[in-house]
Formats: structure tokens, C-alpha cells, sequence
């Protein structure tokens, strides 16, 4: 490669301080000539969303996280305000905590804050967190899974100041299982500790939702509204993520501006200039359309270490779809993974040069090495030297061995730089999506294993019924419920381990016996 093909192939915004650098994905020039019919149709796919379209056509609904950062953009006048409003209660609302006008009953001012959501009402949240928070600000803690070990973790670290302790809960229906789940635990935490739980609560939910009610009904601080269409995955840069924010002091205008400005600049329809519909390309391109490659997801910078992790959900659950637009069975989608560099090339990065070659990589550069001063390591160079010297070595190794990478530099993070991330790949998604012809954004596979979920308590709660004094197989049991054995010993050690029964092992799970 040399160094004019790279200067051809490099996109540059210079106001945003940001570059794409696609010159080591072997993208052939014929490709966009071939892809002209589907580029225009994810042009014209991608401003009908925008326009106010139905784009979740199981649940009948609009995707408007395009119009959070722009309302204008928005359809009516009522969602314009419904976008505005909010931003003006939570700004009042987060500037009243520090000064003591919204307090613990106990008296003082909020110290922790603790977020009880999961999947993107989390993962958000903890991104922006990671990326952002201040050490010296409020401090956050996560329940975002229905594990009691994580929870009691978590309420060990707050220990004894969970009275200044505010808890967000954040569910657009309320009826989210493991978020329902993590506020009872949060709630009994409390009232254990003689706390009154809804004084210490927001909610940030939908209108008339579950939560919502319980919200009223119990007399949390305030709620905050939740749009149906804003989906979980693309709802950081709405109250769920803003709510977080602002109580912070994270500056969430700024983030929601640099998202604003990516989607201007990638509203092109001109593919050179089009961070997106570049990068959905060279997706396309090196999967052949089909995701044959995962992607290898390495930011070179600690603070966005869950960068990965938010595009693994992104990704994954925006382009995982078994049939496309026409009912064709497709099996559509990019398996992500990551963590950072360098830390990674001490851990899978041989693999990647060496072994299966079933990936690509995205690496992420930030320029800016830290805000101070450095010390010099070895000769004159620094710790910023070195990691940028790994960054290069890495992706010149894994090209020299025909491992094909895309690299995204930023000058620093920041939550403008984050709102440039963020929109860029929101609408890279958006693209790809179109150009294989699927939704992106419904998730049936999601709501399938929920139902599976459902299925499997109801079935435990019979099982708890017909445990005795006596001893029973698996076999037993599930022929009195007419379920199946396998389903049924599951459920049956679940019991045992958690101490509501006793489990007498045999020489196979046949044999085995359980009793009360």
C-alpha cells in the first residue's frame, strides 16, 4: 500500500476533528458502481426514518433517535416537545441536587446515584460513565442484571451511604423482568437499612406504563417520560442517558451536538464524502454481504473500554435478523467482540495475526494522549508514544498478514467526540441494514427469549408445588406437570441450590432425587 493510496482512501471532517481511514480494507473501486441501486435505496430508506416512516413494524412504531439531537427534525409539534421539555426538567431537576433543594431525607445532598435498568437503559449509561464521570462528582452503581450476587455487591460498596443514595429506574413499559426485579431488591435494600425507598427514586419510564404507575402510586422524587419511539439500543442520547448525565454534570448538550453533527455531514448523498455509508460499505464488503467476518472492536484509549460492549449490542441487535424485508430467510448479521489496546495485544491479537481469519478489525485512535504533561519513558518517548507505537505496530502486523482493518481516529474523548462516535455508527447500522435489505429495528429474537423465560417460571412454580417429603425424580415430577424431564431436573437443581429443596445424586441425573 502506499502512502497516496492512503491519502485517496482517508475521509477527513477537519471541523470535527475526526478521520476515516479505510485504506487497509482492500475495498476495490468498482464497489460502489455495483452497489449503486442499494446505496440510493439506504439514502432514501434512511430520510423516510427520519421523515417520521413506521421502521418498527412489529409494534407499529416510529424510530426517532435521529430527532433527539435535532428536533427539528421531528415530525409534529408534539414530538418536538416531547424532545425539548424533558431536556428543560432535567436540566432544573440536576441543578437542584448539588445545591440541597432536591435532598435525602435524612438531610445533606445525594452522593452515589444508582442506576436500575438493563440492556441499553444500562449499557448507555455506563458507557457515558466510563467514558465521562467525574471521580469527584456524584458516583454511580449499576444493577443492571438479575443477579442478587452483583446487587448485594454493589449495595456492599454504597454500604453505609445509601441514604444518600438517589436510584434512577429505567424502563420504558415497567415490565422489563430483570429491571422490575433490581428495583423490588433496591427497594427491600432500603426499607432494611429504615429508608423510605420512593423518596430516594426517579423514574424514567413510559407514559402510563407499569413503572410509571408504581412511580405515582408509591411517591417517587418525580419521573422522567420515555418515548416509544426511541428504541433501548439507540436511547443513550435520550432521557435514559441524559437523566444520568446531567445529575453528573456530564455536559450533555455538547454530546448531543457532536451527534447532531455527524448526522448532518453523513445526510450526504455523496458516498465520498459519507463517514457512513463508507463505512456500511466497507462492512459489506468484507463479509460479503452475509457478515462472514466478525468485527474486532479495539479503542486505544482506558475510558472507552465499554465501547465494544455498546456496539456489540448495537450491532448485534439491529442486524441479527433471521429473514429480511421481503420474508426471505437470510440469517443476517456481524458478530462484534473487543476490549482495547494495547492491553489485547497481550491477549487475542495472535489470534488475529496468526490464527482463523474470520474478522476484521476497527481500531480507535484518540490523539490526545492525556490533558498534562508527560514524562518521558525511554529517550524522549512518552506512555502516549508507546501506545500510539502499538496502535500502528498492531494494524501494520495484522495487514503485512492480510487481516484487513478500519481505523477511526478522534482528537479526544469528550462528549462531543462520543456524540460523533455514537451517531456514526447509530447511522452505519442504519445503512448496512438497508443495503442487505432487513430491519433493523424490531427484535424478535430478543422478545422470543423472553417468552422462553416466561415459560420456564410458570414451570418452576409447578415444580415448587409438587416437591414433598418424599423423594422424586425429575421423571416423577415432570410426569405430574406434564413438562419435560430435562426442563424439570433444570429447575429442580435451581431448587436444591438455592435451599428450597434437597438433591440426592445418583449415578446419572436419572437416578437423581429430590425432596423437601
Amino acid at each position: 500500500m502506499t502512502f497516496k493510496t492512503y491519502a485517496d482512501t482517508l475521509l477527513r471532517y477537519p471541523d470535527l476533528g475526526f478521520s476515516l481511514d479505510l485504506s487497509r480494507m482492500n475495498i476495490p473501486e468498482s464497489l460502489e458502481s455495483n452497489m449503486q441501486p442499494q446505496i440510493q435505496k439506504a439514502f432514501s430508506d434512511l430520510k423516510a426514518l427520519e421523515a417520521g416512516e413506521i421502521a418498527n413494524s412489529d409494534e407499529g412504531r416510529m424510530v426517532g433517535h435521529y430527532w433527539l439531537r435535532d428536533p427539528d427534525l421531528a415530525p409534529n409539534d408534539e414530538i418536538r416537545s416531547q424532545i425539548t421539555e424533558p431536556i428543560k426538567a432535567i436540566k432544573e431537576f440536576a441543578s437542584m441536587i448539588p445545591t440541597g433543594e432536591i435532598a435525602p431525607p435524612s438531610g445533606g445532598v445525594f452522593k452515589n446515584i444508582l442506576i436500575i435498568g438493563i440492556g441499553g437503559s444500562a449499557l448507555g449509561p455506563q458507557l457515558i460513565n466510563d467514558a465521562l464521570g467525574q471521580l469527584d462528582e456524584i458516583r454511580p452503581f449499576f444493577f443492571d442484571n438479575t443477579d442478587p450476587d452483583g446487587m448485594d455487591r454493589d449495595l456492599k460498596e454504597i454500604g453505609r451511604d445509601l441514604n444518600k443514595t438517589l436510584a434512577i429506574v429505567i424502563s420504558k413499559s415497567g415490565g422489563t423482568p430483570e429491571t422490575r426485579n433490581g428495583m423490588l431488591e433496591a427497594k427491600h435494600a432500603y426499607e432494611e437499612a429504615g429508608l423510605d425507598f420512593a423518596k430516594h427514586t426517579i423514574a424514567v419510564t413510559g407514559e402510563g406504563s407499569k413503572l410509571d404507575q408504581f412511580a405515582r402510586e408509591e411517591g417517587f422524587i418525580t419521573t422522567f417520560p420515555m418515548e416509544d419511539w426511541v428504541g433501548g439500543r439507540t436511547s443513550v442520547l435520550s432521557t435514559v442517558g441524559l437523566v444520568p448525565m446531567a445529575i453528573q454534570d456530564i455536559d450533555f448538550e455538547e454530546m448531543l451536538a457532536g451527534a447532531k453533527e455527524m448526522d448532518k455531514l453523513t445526510r450526504s448523498t455523496d458516498v465520498k464524502s459519507n463517514a457512513a455509508m463508507r463505512l456500511a460499505l466497507a462492512w459489506h464488503h468484507e463479509g460479503n454481504g452475509k457478515g462472514e467476518r466478525d468485527m474486532v472492536v479495539l479503542p486505544y484509549k482506558d475510558s472507552l473500554v465499554l465501547f465494544s460492549k455498546y456496539l456489540q449490542q448495537l450491532i448485534m441487535e439491529s442486524l441479527g435478523k433471521a429473514d429480511d424485508l421481503a420474508g426471505n430467510s437470510v440469517n443476517q448479521g456481524i458478530a462484534v467482540y473487543g476490549n482495547k489496546g494495547s492491553t489485547d495485544q497481550h491477549a487475542y491479537v495472535q489470534q488475529l495475526r496468526d490464527g482463523l481469519h474470520n474478522f476484521f478489525a476497527t481500531f480507535i485512535e484518540v490523539r490526545k494522549g492525556r490533558s498534562g504533561p508527560s514524562i518521558t519513558i525511554e529517550g524522549e518517548n512518552t506512555s502516549a508514544d508507546y501506545l500510539q507505537g502499538f496502535l500502528r505496530g498492531t494494524r501494520r502486523a495484522l495487514y503485512e498478514n492480510g487481516r484487513h482493518s478500519v481505523l477511526i481516529s478522534i482528537e479526544e474523548v469528550k462528549p462531543r467526540t462520543l456524540g460523533h462516535l455514537i451517531a456514526l455508527f447509530e447511522r452505519t447500522v442504519t445503512f448496512y441494514a438497508s443495503l442487505v435489505n432487513i430491519n433493523a429495528y424490531h427484535q424478535p429474537g430478543v422478545e422470543a427469549g423472553k417468552a422462553a423465560a416466561t415459560e420456564f417460571l410458570d414451570m418452576l412454580n409447578e415444580v415448587r408445588g409438587h416437591l414433598t417429603a418424599d423423594r422424586k425424580s425429575a421423571e416423577d415430577v415432570a410426569t405430574a406437570i406434564s413438562c419435560d424431564p430435562e426442563e424439570v431436573f433444570h429447575a429442580l437443581v435451581h431448587l436444591a441450590s438455592n435451599g428450597e429443596a434437597t438433591h440426592s445424586r445418583g449415578e446419572n441425573p436419572i437416578d437423581d432425587r429430590f425432596f423437601l
